[in-house]
């Protein structure tokens, strides 16, 4: 398995932008706008490979001077519960402390709620609804 960042507007983004499609947003009925991928553009965008297919992805937004936002964490449904979210994290937490981040935060679904809480992460707030569905905002300090 292989972790690495990507550039915005690559062959690798464009694969990236699929995955999350697929996984995220048309199970919803929904898709990605030009405008919102266009913002993706000062994002750190983490992708993670098997031979040389992708088959995780995740991207970091900054939130504040010293606060980074996990978003569009995405695994093939085959290969979930196999490891590869718990890297992908890994790797998200070390860059971000690595740039100098002291808190990431993010609006986790509420059914990956123990897969997050199992990494550290806490709850903080009360469930509500995004992209039509039940999410919760949680932290973890780095």
């Amino acid at each position: 398995m292989a972790l690495k960042t990507l550039y915005h507007g690559s062959k690798e983004y464009k694969e990236m932008v699929e995955l999350r499609n697929n996984i995220l947003r048309k199970p919803l009925g929904l898709s990605f706008s030009p405008e919102e991928l266009e913002k993706e553009k000062d994002d750190i965008l983490i992708g993670c490979y098997e031979d040389d297919k992708m088959e995780g992805c995740c991207l970091l937004t900054e939130d504040g001077q010293k606060t980074v936002r996990l978003r569009q964490m995405a695994v093939s449904p085959v290969l979930q519960g196999k490891g590869i979210g718990r890297v992908m994290m890994n790797f998200a937490e070390n860059i971000a402390r690595d740039r100098g981040y002291r808190k990431i935060c993010m609006h986790a679904r509420k059914n990956a709620l123990g897969f997050y809480e199992k990494l550290g992460y806490a709850k903080v707030g009360n469930e509500f609804l995004e992209v039509t569905i039940p999410h919760y905002k949680m932290e973890k300090e780095l």
